[in-house]
């Protein structure tokens, strides 16, 4: 039986969780009664999260080799059951882009990752590792659908999977972030747009949640560049995903993207995506 409250799970890449919160995180958490809550670009250590977080959380903290650049984090209102890192090859170096999680909802669990992908720029070795990522992300997927029947992987994931993803597509097919390259993961992922299957069990079966809630419909976006007006004309690219399995897609109650009201009300150049599940 589900529990009578949802497990609101919130993503956001926080473009510097310590500049985030002096913009106005906090409040946006204080009033979001968010139970896991994944960050991305944290870009900060674990002692600056506890600070800034507070002791009713359970931090886990991935941060970047080099520091103050990347980082992922799992914060939690429980405490996780167990905890992974690793991601690809021995020599791979996924620091700070890849954490994983389980926790025990009632008498069953759930495993949330919490991912960041490389920006990457066509031709030049940021791609390069771009692809190692996703290539390693391709192989890890059926392994967490083995593991978890219930599991999501949240985060940037850095791809406009179809032209609905991005407001501008066609000036940016030639560009990281929407390359046809890049696309086709999530073609193996969830299915290829016009795939009788597509996010129903095509592909690896996954599941893209935003796009089941919304339909055939732009958007709805996730990131706006800083520049001009993009925040203004809602000129976007929805590239923070829940990408979950099946069984788990099925139980969400609930997705809002937290769209700032104004653009001097944003805190992140990234909106929250909020799912609640009702496991």
């Amino acid at each position: 039986m589900p529990s009578a409250k949802p497990l609101r799970l919130a993503s956001v890449n926080v473009n510097g969780v310590r500049a985030a919160f002096r913009k106005g995180m906090g409040d946006w958490l204080a009033g979001r009664d968010v139970d896991i809550l994944a960050l991305q670009e944290v870009r900060a250590s674990t002692e600056d999260l506890q600070g800034l977080l507070g002791d009713e959380w359970d931090i886990l903290h991935d941060p970047a080799t080099a520091k103050g650049r990347a980082g992922v984090a799992i914060a939690s209102r429980r405490r996780a059951h167990i905890h992974r890192v690793e991601l690809g090859a021995a020599d791979f170096d996924s620091a700070g882009r890849w954490l994983e999680a389980d926790y025990e909802v009632g008498d069953r669990v759930i495993t949330v990752v919490s991912a960041y992908v490389h920006s990457g720029e066509d031709g030049t070795p940021k791609q390069v590792e771009k692809y190692k990522f996703l290539d390693a992300m391709e192989q890890r997927l059926p392994e967490l659908a083995a593991h978890s029947e219930l599991a999501v992987v949240v985060g940037d994931l850095n791809v406009g999977h179809r032209t609905l993803d991005i407001k501008n597509w066609k000036g940016n097919v030639k560009k990281a972030g929407f390359l046809p390259t890049e696309r086709a993961y999530f073609d193996r992922f969830i299915g290829a747009e016009g795939d009788e299957a597509y996010n129903a069990g095509a592909g690896l079966g996954w599941v893209d949640v935003g796009r089941r809630d919304a339909g055939e419909v732009p958007g709805p976006y996730t990131w706006w560049s800083q520049r001009g007006k993009a925040f203004d004309t809602d000129t976007g690219w929805r590239i923070d995903y829940h990408l979950a399995t099946p069984a788990l897609a099925d139980t969400v109650a609930a997705y809002v993207v937290d769209r700032a009201a104004a653009y001097d009300e944003r805190w992140s150049d990234h909106a929250p995506v909020v799912v609640d599940y009702a496991i």
